[in-house]
């Protein structure tokens, strides 16, 4: 894993912010400059503030935790669930629902129901119903999927969250905040970074930032997470032959 270099933030376009007239107050220090009315964030800024995460990311691995993706909107969804799918990583990519964090045992009623429905399909339980009962089952598991899908195997609250569209998701920021759960995020210049611990500063319209940037955290977890599960089959292996010679 390679630190990303100044050049491939300017080439993914991750310094380009939103109009001067649309800033949020405490974005403002990580404000290069100004063209043309447009803000320009100040990269070196952003490259220390990913540094930072990445180390987060890393501690969260050593200790096999969990950070629950969340992006929903258009651009974002497809990013956030292909790289939280590569490191086996809970995500969201519809809409919160609200009470994930603040409720989470009526969250989990709801995975369990939408865990045993599809079981239920899978072994064929559901040719004992009608083919009205069925259609309605099989729409009742489409809904489920599309809102918790995601989290399906997140069976406690997570050890951090991502964000990548902070404007749209005041709601997640809130219930983490509540329930003490770290939020690591992609803060654009608009956005307002209260309750964030590691701010990212970086425009989360573009495909190509917000790829590069959640790229390089997913593989800074995945770097840590490669290591940690190497030294725990290296002791479990020696730990085997320990007792073999026994």
């Amino acid at each position: 894993m390679n630190d990303i270099s100044l050049e491939e933030m300017l080439k993914s376009g991750v310094h380009f912010g939103h109009r001067s007239s649309s800033v949020y107050p405490k974005m403002k220090p990580f404000i290069f400059s100004e063209r043309q009315g447009v803000c320009v964030i100040d990269l070196e800024k952003t490259k220390q503030a990913l540094k930072e995460a990445q180390d987060f990311f890393k501690k969260i691995a050593e200790k096999n935790g969990n950070i629950l993706f969340v992006g929903t909107k258009k651009q974002a969804s497809p990013i956030i669930k292909k790289y939280a799918q590569q490191i086996n990583m809970p995500y969201i990519t519809d809409r919160w629902v609200g009470g994930t964090f603040t409720n989470f045992r009526v969250i989990k009623k709801m995975i369990n129901k939408y865990k045993n429905l599809k079981n239920q399909k899978k072994s064929g339980e559901l040719e004992k119903y009608t083919k009205k009962e069925r259609l309605e089952i099989n729409e009742e598991i489409e809904r489920l999927d599309q809102i918790i899908g995601g989290i399906a195997d997140m069976d406690k609250l997570p050890d951090a969250v991502y964000i990548v569209d902070v404007k749209n998701q005041k709601t997640v920021i809130n219930e983490a905040v509540k329930k003490n759960i770290p939020i690591v995020a992609m803060v654009d210049v608009n956005s307002n970074p209260k309750g964030i611990k590691n701010v990212i500063p970086a425009n989360d319209d573009a495909t190509k930032s917000l790829e590069l940037i959640t790229k390089a955290l997913t593989e800074s977890y995945a770097s840590q997470s490669g290591t940690t599960n190497k030294n725990k089959k290296e002791k479990e292996d020696k730990d085997k032959n320990n007792k073999g010679e026994k």
